[in-house]
């Protein structure tokens, strides 16, 4: 039973309950080891494969890492209990395709609590062999006899061996068989009596006969460096050297002796740190120089050898002579298989949901039934971002609770577990851990923000720290490095309790850091690419809004978001209701503004105004700030109908003189359009310039008065400025008008113009220019739309959803153009008395008397008198013409 099984089985009375060791799933990582376990045995089957080259590039390697509590040393363990018996094999992995010698799995856990030393390692993989093999290995146990009597005098190695417990684990069969093979030897060279006494004058007899090439010796000549290796002075340096033997040996072996050995070494990491390689070098020795041999390695840490940059601490290093670890992986996939060679680095994955459930329904049980319930399993499934240790943590917590008499409920396990972070500092160093916590402020980052953040003046501690497994990797990301998600909420929230803990002070004096670091980012930053705004807004609102820090840098670039009229999210979603957003500082007023000026687009207006005069009426933010409030409540409440309150809103705005001024006048241009008053429209649009968006106003004002090409020649001008200037959102918005007005005179002209404004949205989140093309649409169709009405009835129902009442006049004006196109009298009878009804309140009474001209109906004696910009004879003749004309066409 493992030792997480114990503490299940010693954490409750109840002896019903059942403790599993849980390992769920890891198919992928099977997959990935079969395969490449399969292109190795085939590799030393080849006749040109050499067990003795040292110069040939190896692909005996397969690295597993990831972060601690992943479930690496269960992998670990899995594979070797699969490799040495079918039985122990997960019925899910499927069986191996490997064809050849029989497989050895010997696995070592290199954790420093296990006390592993470098002989303990080569001792291991020997006393595997001797355990398979039942013969000697000449040249590997004169050469090992030698070191031990000289390393260790007085202590024979079968005693090391039965004390250290290999005995128990591997049988008596390695002193044994060294000592034929000594017995062997002395006999070929004619001293028998050399025999167990004197090893030193027999190796030294040995190597005078290799160099001598007796034919006595000739079985061991063909190991051309065993002579060296048996003069070489007996040092650990020596010892890591003495692998080669024991692979020439095997590789030497007859057919029916022949085993593929399987090295297993867990717990990587704890071989030492990335400045020591010491021990790590002797570890290379023994992969390098067994080339016959797999090794598997399970660790926290990505393995460097491929890295050139560690010629010197390591004697084989970079991608020629490690091909398969130079590339860094992903987890591997869950469909699929990839090119062996370049699948010898995989980074364990989190558990996917399904994984999860099946990790907690097995872990503790009663009678064969799960203990945790369904709906709690998915509770702590979901908190844990798929990490195994959290799951098994939470394992715990759950027999902990259920000793009290209490059932466990979803709020027992909104909890972070403080082992969680001992589990990840454990092996990094005072300034990775620095880096670390300054980083968790962070949703993304590089290299050179993140040295920022932790206020340090070199890169060395972030370029360690971005080999760790729980550094997640997207490389087409703007920057394209963040933390673990379970792992950064807990450093964020769980109590920590390290010798190097942070204080409030030290975790907001990193705050300021990054803030100041990513203010820096985004004003450094030039180009139309809006990707570094929005990341340095996101992640700077939610540094200010939490350590209450000043807005700063976060006012210009909230200017430069809504400049573009693009609107994508900053911030998290809102609350449902303006009641429920607390304001205590400026920073909650900011990000309650842009978050409400992103959302606009995906609710209904009626939200977008309660929350825009919950952030005005706090009255936190700065006067410009507030301004910006101010302009687009006025906005709202114009897409509401609520021509008064807009009108107010827009004339303080304007008066204010500030950078909204000029859009204020436009939004007065179109009250006064809405109104019916065209010609103080007019002069108003004339005063605006670009920065009012003069010629898409001017395009509103000439549209109604019939005079279509005018009207499409404005927006044409206004969607070349706005490409010219790079303002995608104002682009796409005239584009849609220039579009509208087209498909009431040219229908062929109209389908390239809608066409193209559904591409200019495609990137943009403008959900009125959007319906408005859908009306250009239905305008285009007018004439030959058989199911007309249950269109307009789809395009009401989402108008009125997203509470853009202003759209909805013009959609019945579309539905005026195809009657009166069709010549129906009755139902354009119908239509237009909607549209007067939808007008009442005054607000676009103009498009129920274009509906009359189109009809060829004179205007309803008690409407209220519109100031056109021509008389209105020539407007109504204009407008007959085109339904007149469309008539034409379409017979």
């Amino acid at each position: 039973m493992a030792g997480q099984d114990l503490r299940t089985l010693f954490g409750s009375n109840d002896r019903q309950v059942g403790a599993d060791e849980a390992f769920t799933n890891r198919e992928d990582q099977w997959r990935v080891f079969v395969n490449a376990l399969d292109g190795h045995v085939r590799h030393i089957a080849d006749p040109g494969f050499d067990a003795a080259d040292v110069e040939a590039p190896r692909r005996n390697l397969l690295v597993f890492h990831g972060v601690g509590g992943i479930g690496k040393s269960t992998l670990s363990r899995r594979l070797e209990a699969a490799l040495a018996s079918a039985e122990h094999r997960p019925a899910h992995w499927g069986d191996p395709t490997w064809h050849g010698p029989r497989v050895v799995p010997v696995r070592l856990d290199l954790a420093r609590s296990a006390n592993t030393d470098f002989e303990r390692v080569v001792l291991t993989i020997r006393l595997a062999v001797a355990a398979a093999v039942g013969r000697p290995m000449p040249a590997f146990d004169i050469a090992l006899r030698r070191y031990w009597d000289q390393r260790h005098p007085g202590e024979p190695l079968e005693e090391y061996l039965r004390r250290d417990g290999l005995v128990t684990r591997f049988g008596r069969a390695l002193p044994e068989q060294m000592q034929a093979a000594l017995g062997e030897i002395a006999q070929k060279l004619a001293l028998p009596g050399m025999v167990g006494s004197a090893v030193g004058q027999l190796t030294g007899a040995l190597v005078s006969a290799l160099r001598e090439h007796r034919r006595a010796v000739s079985a061991l000549a063909g190991c051309a460096r065993l002579a060296d290796l048996l003069e070489a002075d007996t040092d650990l340096e020596a010892l890591s050297y003495y692998p080669h033997l024991l692979a020439w040996e095997l590789a030497r072996l007859p057919a029916r002796k022949q085993i593929a050995p399987v090295v297993l070494w867990d717990t990587f990491e704890d071989i030492g740190d990335r400045t020591h390689r010491d021990m790590e070098r002797l570890l290379q020795h023994v992969v390098w120089l067994m080339p016959n041999v797999f090794f598997v390695v399970t660790g926290r840490n990505r393995l460097q050898w491929a890295d050139p940059a560690l010629h010197g601490q390591l004697d084989w290093t970079g991608p020629a002579a490690w091909p398969g670890l130079a590339h860094r992986e992903l987890p591997a996939p869950r469909t699929g298989t990839t090119d062996p060679a370049r699948r010898r680095q995989v980074l364990i994955g989190d558990f996917s949901a399904e994984d999860c459930q099946d990790f907690l329904t097995h872990r503790l049980s009663v009678d064969g039934r799960p203990l945790i319930d369904p709906a709690l399993r998915r509770v702590i499934s979901d908190r844990s971002h798929g990490l195994p240790l959290y799951l098994d943590l939470a394992a715990m917590r759950y027999l902990e609770i259920r000793r009290t008499g209490r059932t466990p409920d979803p709020s027992d396990f909104d909890v972070d577990f403080p082992a969680l972070i001992a589990r990840t500092l454990a092996d990094l160093t005072p300034d990775e851990r620095h880096v670390l916590r300054s980083v968790s402020l962070l949703d993304a980052f590089d290299t050179s923000l993140a040295t920022a953040c932790a206020g340090i003046s070199r890169d060395a501690p972030v370029l360690r720290l971005l080999e760790r497994p729980f550094i997640r990797r997207a490389p087409t990301s703007l920057w394209p490095y963040h933390l673990h998600a379970l792992i950064r909420s807990t450093l964020r929230t769980a109590e920590d309790t390290t010798d190097d803990r942070w204080s409030p002070r030290d975790w907001r004096n990193a705050a300021e850091r990054a803030h100041i670091a990513l203010g820096r980012r985004w004003s450094g930053h030039t180009g139309p690419d809006r990707r570094v705004l929005i990341a340095c807004l996101r992640q700077g609102l939610t540094l200010a809004t939490e350590f209450h820090l000043d807005l700063d840098w976060l006012t210009e670039a909230a200017w430069q978001y809504v400049s573009d009229s693009v609107w994508e999210p900053v911030t998290a979603a809102p609350s449902d209701t303006a009641e429920q957003v607390r304001l205590r500082t400026p920073a909650d007023a900011m990000v309650e503004l842009l978050s409400t000026l992103g959302r606009r687009q995906h609710e209904h207006r009626r939200s977008t105004a309660d929350r825009l005069t919950a952030v005005v009426d706090s009255g936190l933010l700065p006067a410009e700030l507030g301004e910006m409030a101010l302009y687009y409540l006025a906005k709202a409440n114009r897409d509401l109908g609520h021509s008064a309150a807009s009108r107010i809103g827009m004339r303080q705005v304007a008066d204010g003189e500030g950078r909204l001024a000029p859009a204020a006048r436009r939004g007065l241009a179109h009250l006064a359009r809405l109104a019916g008053d065209f010609p103080t429209a007019l002069a108003v649009a004339e005063t605006l310039g670009w920065s009012g968006r003069h010629n898409r106003v001017l395009g509103d004002i000439h549209w109604p008065q019939g005079d279509i090409a005018r009207a499409a020649a404005s927006y044409e001008q206004a969607r070349d400025e706005a490409e010219q200037r790079g303002i995608a959102g104002e682009r796409a918005t005239s584009q849609a008008h220039r579009a509208l007005v087209l498909a009431f005179a040219d229908p062929a002209t109209a389908d390239s113009e809608i066409a193209l404004a559904h591409c200019l949205l495609a990137d943009v989140k403008l959900h009125a220019t959007t319906l408005t093309v859908h009306i250009a649409t239905l305008i285009r169709d007018a004439g030959r739309h058989a199911d007309i009405d249950d269109c307009a009835q789809d395009l009401r129902t989402e108008i009125e959803a997203a509470g853009l009442t202003s759209l909805l006049p013009l959609l019945e004006l579309a539905v005026c153009f195809h009657y009166a196109v069709c010549g129906d009298d009755e139902r354009l009878a119908t239509a237009i008395h909607r549209l007067r009804r939808l007008t009442s309140d005054g607000d676009h009474r103009y498009l129920a008397a274009i509906a009359s001209f189109m009809g060829g109906r004179p205007s309803a004696p008690d409407a209220r008198p519109v100031q056109w910009l021509a008389n209105e004879e020539t407007i109504r003749r204009r407008w007959r013409t085109l339904v007149t004309e469309r008539c034409g066409a379409s017979e």
